[in-house]
């Protein structure tokens, strides 16, 4: 079982981290620019970007589930349905996009409520990126359907070979051609689009030769097609949540001053890289609990939900650990702006205390997504978001300034992690 674990989650987590890796390679080369606004901009950029495209994060997320699940029955052709069902949505939501792009401009520069020069460089940013939604998008489709598939291998090289693309033309951009923010821009776009065609090229050599006229059939069939809607419904409202709540922290940084929410920018560097390594065991979760699921191998469902959590933990200690001695460092190399990094250290041990707390919620994702239980991890982070996380941050901000609003996200974590453990005899074990 291990073995069968680490197949899947090792790839994932090396993959993941190229994720938070490409974050910091772009706040740091905002960082090293002539002022903090330059962070600000990279980090609402972003935020922006996180709002619009990880709403249709249930296209990964979603098709990871329900293909595991084809792939334990033995259903070869119904997996394929799945990924031809995500990627109409895919391409229809990107057309939605470039619609209503001015739009969503506006109402983001409103909400942020920045000052102009961070206006303008945010703007630059957008009206670049939001380019790449088609490619986006049509990846998480990809991506969600390899790992349901039990072949992480795949999702890792194409997730690197973006990233690494990313980064460099960003370098070479920002650097040479002295871009700034819209360099950043087009280093994004450039390797989305790679990245795509990457995934389009890996589907046609390893999994053209299933692929026969029955795999088309029934492909918009109207139970099929609710069932998807349901399940990512779900998922989109709870990605929604999780979303606000990051974009939420960000704007109430920003109000802290300048200087401070320059410092949270780069922290959240700090989860991210985090989160997206545990999140390789979350994503190993998802695929085995839905393919176990989907045999009803109730004993081997059992102890792969056991393992996912012990080797959870294990990288949350390492990260715990490297946050608590090397903090200083990694922040260096994030800016050259000595007051920020000051800033930042007097609010890292929350970062200490992130990565052990958050492998729960993380796991639990996974096995809910696995399963399908899509409307208990959504109820569970409405509650988490706003009956714990927003009173918490109106409550204990007034009381203690910048360090209240990361206590607030510390009980955000710790209100998911406990509710889905809660839930969990009802929606999980019961199913077996």
């Amino acid at each position: 079982m291990n073995k069968e674990i680490l197949k899947l989650a090792t790839p994932n987590i090396l993959a993941n981290l190229s994720v938070p890796l490409l974050s910091v390679v772009d706040v740091a080369l905002m960082g090293h620019l002539s002022d903090e606004s330059y962070i600000l901009s990279i980090g609402f950029g972003v935020m922006i970007f996180n709002f619009i495209y990880w709403a249709f994060g249930f296209l990964r997320m979603g098709i990871t589930g329900m293909t595991a699940q084809e792939v334990g029955k033995g259903d070869v052709n119904e997996s394929y349905r799945l990924l031809f069902r995500g990627l109409t949505i895919a391409f229809l939501g990107a057309a939605l996009l470039f619609v209503f792009k001015d739009m969503l401009l506006q109402l983001s520069l409103y909400l942020i409520d920045s000052n102009t020069k961070v206006d303008h460089q945010i703007t630059t940013y957008f009206n670049v990126r939001i380019y790449a939604a088609p490619a986006t998008l049509g990846l998480y489709a990809f991506i969600g359907w390899f790992l349901g598939k039990q072949n992480a291998t795949l999702a890792m090289i194409i997730t690197i070979s973006i990233n690494v693309i990313n980064a460099l033309v960003s370098y070479y951009f920002v650097t040479y051609l002295k871009l700034e923010t819209e360099g950043v821009a087009y280093g994004t776009l450039i390797a989305q689009y790679f990245g795509f065609g990457l995934a389009v090229l890996f589907f046609f050599i390893f999994y053209r030769k299933l692929l026969v006229k029955e795999s088309f059939h029934n492909t918009f069939e109207i139970v099929a097609i609710k069932k998807f809607i349901s399940v990512n419904s779900d998922i989109l409202i709870r990605t929604l949540c999780l979303i606000f709540s990051l974009s939420f922290f960000k704007v109430m940084s920003a109000k802290e001053g300048d200087l401070v929410g320059a410092a949270n920018i780069l922290l959240l560097e700090f989860i991210s890289i985090a989160a997206y390594g545990i999140d390789g065991f979350a994503f190993a979760a998802e695929s085995i609990s839905g393919k176990y699921f989907g045999a009803r191998d109730k004993e081997k469902f059992k102890k792969a939900v056991r393992y996912c959590f012990y080797w959870g933990v294990g990288l949350g200690s390492i990260y715990s650990i490297v946050y608590l001695f090397f903090s200083r460092n990694i922040l260096e190399i994030l800016t050259s702006q000595f007051e920020v990094v000051e800033i930042a250290m007097k609010y890292m041990w929350w970062l200490v205390l992130f990565p052990l707390l958050s492998v729960f919620p993380f796991v639990w994702d996974g096995i809910y997504i696995g399963l399908t239980a899509s409307k208990a991890m959504r109820n569970t982070m409405l509650f988490s978001t706003f009956f714990i996380f927003i009173p918490a941050y109106y409550l204990l901000e007034n009381l203690f300034g910048n360090h209240g609003l990361w206590l607030a996200m510390i009980l955000f974590v710790l209100a998911r992690g406990i509710s889905q453990t809660w839930l969990a005899k009802k929606v999980v074990w019961s199913k077996l």
